[in-house]
Parts: structure tokens; sequence; C-alpha cells
């Protein structure tokens, strides 16, 4: 009797020690489950942050290459920027040249056009060019001479309406002599639209008026 009551105890203590055993494992579970979701968590919000920080380091290199490539351009823009004033500062030195080339030409062209309408028997004594103003002085062994001259200069598509300014009679040794002025304005009109001066048709000539010998004076014979 002792030995099958010694067995029941046995057989009753049995399920409890196995409920006993089961109760921890459950706890166990739950405590892997929690510290497995703390762990992901852990790894899920350490993935993002290094995700993030990666992104972060791409846009902040993203920045660095943008201001270089634009530190780049603005050395380009000013080098360009400079190249421009070069170019327009050597362009007015070119224009200001010219223009200079071509005021040394003009007084020549003038001075020459109205030597070549002087006719015989007429020289000048003095001229001046102010702007485009011309005055004239000379002298002419007659009148007839002296206003073909003007006849000339007025046909002349270069110059303007000639105004005379003095015209007198004088004596230079034995000869007589007119002294006469004018002033009048010109523009630049082009070699070839030089009129015929009156006489014979060529500049400087006129065969109405044969050459004589001319007075001592000081100026250009036509």
């Amino acid at each position: 009797m002792i030995r099958e009551a010694r067995a029941g105890t046995r057989e009753a203590a049995a399920p409890r020690a196995t409920a006993a055993m089961s109760a921890p494992s459950a706890a166990n579970i739950n405590t892997i489950l929690i510290v497995a979701m703390v762990i992901a968590g852990i790894l899920i919000g350490g993935g993002w942050w290094y995700m993030k920080k990666r992104e972060l380091e791409a846009k902040q290199q993203l920045v660095v290459s943008r201001r270089a490539e634009a530190q780049a351009l603005e050395a380009i823009i000013a080098e360009v920027e400079q190249f421009q004033k070069r170019k327009d500062a050597l362009q007015k030195r070119i224009s200001l040249i010219n223009d200079l080339k071509k005021n040394q030409k003009n007084p020549v062209r003038i001075m020459d056009k109205i030597s070549a309408l002087l006719p015989d028997l007429v020289w000048l004594t003095t001229m001046s060019v102010d702007g485009t103003h011309i005055t004239l002085a000379g002298k002419a062994l007659n009148p007839n001479a002296f206003a073909t001259y003007l006849e000339n200069i007025k046909r002349d598509p270069t110059f303007d309406e000639p105004v005379v300014d003095q015209i007198s009679r004088g004596v230079e040794g034995t000869t007589v002599v007119y002294t006469w002025g004018m002033s009048f304005n010109f523009t630049y009109a082009a070699a070839d639209q030089q009129p015929a001066v009156a006489g014979t048709g060529l500049p400087g000539t006129n065969s109405q008026n044969p050459a004589v010998p001319v007075p001592s004076a000081t100026g250009t014979h036509g």
C-alpha cells in the first residue's frame, strides 16, 4: 500500500512539474519576441538613418559640385566680359585711328581741289580751314580771272556758295594786281565728282587767259 501511495504521489507530481516547466517557456518566448522586435526596430531605424545619411551626403556633394561649377562659370563670364571690354576698347581705338587717317586725308583733298580749280593769272596767298569753313585770300592779274575762279568754286559740289570778302586794285612794281578774299563751307565729295574748270574743261586751266609772268608773291600759282 505504501508503494502504491508513493507511485500515486509521483504520478500526481509529474503533471505539476510539466506545468511548471511549460510556464517559463512561454515567458521566454515572449521575451525573445520582444527582444527580436527591438533588435528589428534598431536595425530598421539604423538602416533608415544610414540611408538618409547617404542621401544627405550625396546632396552635400551635389551642392559642392554645383558651387564649383558656378565658380568656374563666374570665372568664364568674367573672362568673357574682360574680353568684350578689351574688344570694345580696341574697336574704339581702330575707329579713332581710321577717323584720324580720314581727317588727315580730307584737308589734303580739299587743298588739292582748291588748287586744281585755280585758273591762270590767279594764285593763293593764304588759306585757313576751321572745321568745314574755308577762308581764302589771294591775288589776280585781272578781274575776269578771279571771276573764273569764283565760278569754278560755285560749280564744284564739294563747296557751298562762296562769299567774297574783298577785292581791291593795287600796283606791284609796274603790274596791276587785284587782291581778293573769300570764304565758304565745304563737304567731302567723291574725287570723280570734280567739275570741269571753265575754259578748256580741265582743272586749273583757262584758254581764254594766256599765261603771262606773275609778279613775285607768296602763295601757289595756278
